[in-house]
């Protein structure tokens, strides 16, 4: 029996793991709770739920699609709005950052750092060479990654999905985050960062703060140019394996780490009109990795006087808010949105 495109682009279909085996969250791009399929113009940040788009010209379209190949029902889309050449210190990829909490087993920056196996799937109408870099840090946060390995690609056919397998040897040098809820490994898809980040060193190990090959493809030079990924997982080993796919609720939660939207409707009773601040505590549904910043979200209303999320403190578990009530008001209500976001 022939196999299917999905089976052939799988070198392992019945291995047998436990745990946590795609260390990248929401790689099927199955999440978005900041945007749901809306496209965003100019963004430069997250996107999909733990995945940033990273564009340093500022002409970008990018978000959730249900454009997918052959077992996913939605891909991550990146267009080229106006081409325009990249400052050579400006940067254009999609990444996710892993919390070093979830690479610890991989012991990067000692003598048994483990290899590992980067699988996705990619439709793009532009054919070449691209990028990809496994970092120590996040190239575009302070402080700038010290170790980077730079490998590439080739999409051989235009506006047709694709699956890519690229098996990466573990860095025995260097500094890593190895554990705690800071940055332990980034993964960048390149589509044109500035030359400050080219090397022609590639498929090895370096020092310094990388992101593409000086060979692969400016993406940002075609107006018009379409990019989909999906599919995407790193873990652990030599061989890649079937997409681990998880319930969706379960992927949630994992997003909710990072990012979650609470909707809140709160009451409360003030005797005789008395002008006061009404205090409430709302918990999160899931621990965040650290103690996020909280906002209003949209879409919000309120009876009574000024709405204030975080007045009061705000910890992993959850965020005191204030309501400052008028005089007039004896029976105030809150219908609010909490963001609260501790991304990576």
């Amino acid at each position: 029996m022939a196999l299917t495109q999905v089976d052939q682009g799988l070198l392992s279909t019945n291995a047998q793991y436990t745990g946590f085996k795609n260390r990248l969250i929401n790689g099927s791009q199955l999440i978005s709770q900041r945007y749901g399929a809306t496209l965003q113009s100019n963004l430069n940040n997250y996107v999909t739920d733990r995945w940033a788009v990273y564009n340093g010209i500022s002409t970008v379209s990018t978000g959730q699609t249900t454009t997918a190949p052959a077992g996913f029902t939605n891909s991550l889309y990146v267009t080229t709005t106006t081409a325009g050449s990249m400052p050579v210190g400006n940067t254009y990829n999609i990444a996710q950052c892993i919390e070093a909490n979830n690479v610890t087993d991989l012991g990067y920056g000692t003598s048994s750092a483990s290899t590992v196996t980067l699988s996705f799937w990619v439709r793009s109408s532009l054919t070449g060479t691209f990028a990809i870099s496994i970092n120590n840090g996040a190239p575009n946060i302070s402080p700038a990654p010290t170790r980077s390995y730079i490998t590439t690609y080739t999409i051989s056919t235009a506006n047709t999905w694709e699956q890519k397998t690229i098996t990466i040897a573990g860095d025995q040098s260097g500094t890593w985050n190895t554990s705690g809820n800071g940055i332990g490994i980034t993964v960048c898809f390149d589509l044109g960062s500035g030359t400050n980040y080219a090397t022609a060193t590639t498929n090895t190990w370096q020092t310094g703060n990388y992101l593409r090959s000086s060979s692969s493809t400016n993406f940002n030079l075609t107006t018009g140019a379409t990019f989909y990924i999906t599919g995407v997982q790193l873990e652990k080993g030599s061989t890649a394996t079937s997409f681990d796919y998880r319930p969706y609720g379960t992927e949630l939660v994992l997003c909710q780490r990072y990012y979650e939207v609470v909707n809140a409707t709160l009451g409360a009773y003030v005797d005789n009109g008395a002008l006061d601040n009404v205090r409430f505590y709302i918990a999160f549904k899931v621990t965040k990795r650290a103690n996020p910043t909280v906002t209003s979200g949209s879409g919000g209303s309120e009876s009574g006087g000024t709405w204030t999320p975080g007045y009061g403190g705000v910890d992993v578990n959850g965020t005191n808010c204030s309501s400052n009530v008028g005089s007039t008001i004896t029976r105030p209500y809150i219908n609010a949105p909490i963001i609260a976001s501790i991304e990576l």
